[in-house]
């Protein structure tokens, strides 16, 4: 319980915005916690920190997966943080309702935690449509257990094609559709595609042209955040590379695996990724707080809720105004906002954390302020498109800096220093191209010895 002579930081989300936070109020109320005048708690429903520009270089097998992920616990040791869920939120009473590991064990209930400073950043959630028959067949790309399952799910693939003598389950198998044209589904697609590419030369009958790659994107063009030009080059080249890539086409249907598109098209498939945009997370509706129409926070320049005391967002759960850009030609027309992407969220968490630390301590708040540098993205090993200060780049340098960019980015000097070592191993040695799917459900083959599998005793 929150006490007088304890201010009580309640940081709801360990993710870009809530870890850097958590991180940064460390070193700056310091000697705050250490007197224990301070208090500082992260909840989160995962006890790590999943740094997703990795994802698709994870799933790909550059990348070790536990490289991807931050432990909140290590990063964050003047903290508490528990592990998780947020599930209703009382302002006026500054009181939050969290459903524990423990809880749902004991059956217990939820726990309450009172809070003095109250920072909303639990992120977003996969955005899906009333498709039919997505919720059976679709996979996710959010999270680095759906990556590593999809790398495991494609490669089974591979082997499925292989093995079989029925011209449908080969092609079926052979076929990747993915759904989205944002950074999640493009790098992941184009990873993937690469991966595969380069495993189908250990298979004596499946040779790369057997594969079919299908990205839809429902919009007029792909990777918007990079500009119209490198978005148009980043087409070209999936397109040179086999790639079928359909704009301004949507998915009707998917239901008995077979995807069918806007334009007529029908593709039986047994991979399907969806990737098409995400949505607040559902906290923020039952928190009371002001929304936008988008569902989104509504905050000020300097990350405080508009209009509400004591709790402040930033990242994808906060609609914060730009105050770099041009202001509105119009005076009806509302102001930009800082786009929800992890550039503004790592620099807006340190705002966040300094304007926390003055309201603690009773200094002054400052306004978040940062002119959008660019974007990135990456198209597959040594080929990528980027768009920085004005610059476009393409091609190798634009991987390369793609790289770098993000290097630089992941937390702690432990996680750079793997990660560029896993880099450096990768370019010496061959991919590894090993399906580990059984990982989803280790207990599979104790209970296939236990029952009456083709490992059963006779008596």
């Amino acid at each position: 319980m929150s006490s007088n002579n304890v201010a009580r930081v309640l940081v709801v989300g360990g993710g870009y915005v809530g870890m850097y936070t958590a991180l940064r109020l460390q070193r700056k109320l310091k000697q705050e916690l250490r007197q224990g005048t301070v208090e500082v708690i992260v909840v989160d429903p995962e006890p790590y920190m999943t740094y997703q520009p990795f994802l698709p270089e994870a799933a790909a097998g550059s990348i070790s997966p536990r490289h991807v992920v931050v432990p909140l616990r290590r990063v964050l040791p003047q903290c508490k943080v528990v592990v998780g869920e947020v599930t209703a939120i009382d302002h006026d009473e500054r009181r939050a309702t969290i459903t524990t590991l423990a809880a749902e064990e004991t059956g217990d209930g939820a726990i309450e935690v009172a809070y003095d400073e109250l920072v909303l950043a639990p992120g977003s959630v996969s955005r899906t449509l009333p498709i039919p028959g997505l919720a059976d067949v679709g996979i996710g790309f959010k999270t680095v257990e759906e990556a590593i399952g999809l790398r495991n799910h494609v490669l089974e693939q591979l082997d499925i094609a292989s093995s079989t003598r029925d011209p449908a389950v080969r092609d079926a198998a052979l076929t990747f559709v993915f759904v989205g044209g944002g950074y999640a589904g493009v790098e992941a697609l184009a990873e993937l595609e690469d991966m595969a590419r380069y495993a189908v030369r250990y298979y004596h009958n499946v040779k790369p042209e057997d594969m079919k790659w299908i990205l839809v994107e429902a919009t007029d063009r792909i990777l918007p955040e990079v500009g119209p030009d490198m978005g148009r080059y980043a087409v070209r080249e999936l397109r040179g590379r086999n790639i079928d890539v359909r704009l301004e086409t949507r998915l009707e249907s998917c239901e008995k695996r077979v995807a069918v598109l806007s334009d007529g098209s029908r593709f039986p498939t047994r991979t399907l990724v969806w990737t098409a945009g995400v949505k607040p997370h559902p906290i923020l509706a039952a928190s009371g707080l002001p929304l936008t129409a988008h569902g989104r926070l509504k905050c000020t320049a300097a990350l405080q809720v508009d209009g509400v005391e004591h709790a402040w967002s930033a990242g994808d759960a906060a609609a914060v105004p730009d105050v770099t850009a041009e202001p509105p030609a119009k005076p009806d027309e509302p102001p930009a906002l800082c786009a929800p992407n992890a550039q503004h969220a790592v620099r807006q968490s340190k705002v966040l954390a300094e304007n926390i630390a003055a309201a603690v301590r009773g200094g002054p708040i400052v306004d978040y302020a940062h002119k959008y540098a660019g974007s990135v993205a990456s198209l597959g090993l040594h080929k990528g498109v980027a768009h920085i200060y004005g610059r476009k780049l393409r091609g190798y340098p634009a991987w390369f800096m793609h790289r770098a960019y993000h290097l630089g980015r992941v937390p702690t000097f432990n996680r750079k220093a793997r990660v560029l070592a896993e880099w450096t191993l990768a370019g010496l040695f061959k991919r590894e191209i090993v399906s580990l799917g059984s990982l989803e459900n280790p207990r599979a083959e104790f209970e296939l010895a236990a029952g009456t599998g083709r490992h059963n005793e006779a008596s």
